[in-house]
Order: structure tokens, then C-alpha cells, then sequence
């Protein structure tokens, strides 16, 4: 398996975007944790809905988008290791496209506890 992963580990601007994404998706859930006894039984989480309890879920429901992120993260972890040494570019392109959705995860964390504390 450490072969697998040699040579996206190689890369340090892979390897600086793996590590930036797994610290803002621990932050965020981290910081919904810090909040979560204070969150309302509904929150606001699918705000692309129309208006009204459509947007709401349970307060479990907003750890999904850290879920889908770390999600997103994995698979594009191994998809990088599998085509790095044919295409490098794509593979920093999978890693960048990986921190920038964390990067908004978090963004939308902040908002949302914020928007309801």
C-alpha cells in the first residue's frame, strides 16, 4: 500500500493540499461539535430547496457536508495515486479541486452555526 502512495507523497504540492484538507475538515467538525448543544432540533441545510421546512434537517444533518468532503477527499486521493505518473498535472488539479471544496465546507459550517447562534 505505501507504494501505492509513493508518489503523490513525492509532491509537495499534493502532499501540502491532502494536509491543508484534512486539517479544515477535522476544524470543521470540531467547530460543530463546539456549537452542536446549542443548535436548534432544525437547521438550515439544504438551502438550494425552496423556501420553508424543505430547507431544514435534523441537527445531525449538518455534519453531512463535512461527510461529503471527506468523501470527495478520499476519491480523489486514490484517483490521484492511480494517475500520477501518466498525467501529474490532473493529479495536483484533483488535490486543488479537493481543498478548495473543504475550503467551502468550512465556509458553509461557519455560516450556518452562525446564521442560527
Amino acid at each position: 500500500m505505501k507504494e501505492f502512495f509513493k508518489d503523490i507523497r513525492n509532491d509537495k504540492t499534493i502532499t501540502f493540499a491532502i494536509l491543508i484538507n484534512i486539517f479544515l475538515i477535522i476544524a470543521t467538525i470540531l467547530y460543530i461539535l463546539f456549537f452542536y448543544r446549542s443548535l436548534p432540533p432544525l437547521v438550515p441545510v439544504f438551502n438550494q430547496l425552496p423556501w420553508g421546512e424543505q430547507r431544514l434537517g435534523q441537527t445531525f444533518t449538518i455534519f453531512v457536508p463535512a461527510g461529503i468532503s471527506l468523501l470527495i477527499l478520499t476519491v480523489n486521493v486514490f484517483a490521484s495515486a492511480l494517475i500520477y505518473k501518466r498525467i501529474p498535472l490532473i493529479s495536483r488539479m484533483l488535490a486543488g479541486v479537493s481543498l478548495l471544496i473543504a475550503i467551502l465546507t468550512f465556509i458553509l459550517a461557519i455560516r450556518t452555526v452562525t446564521l442560527i447562534i
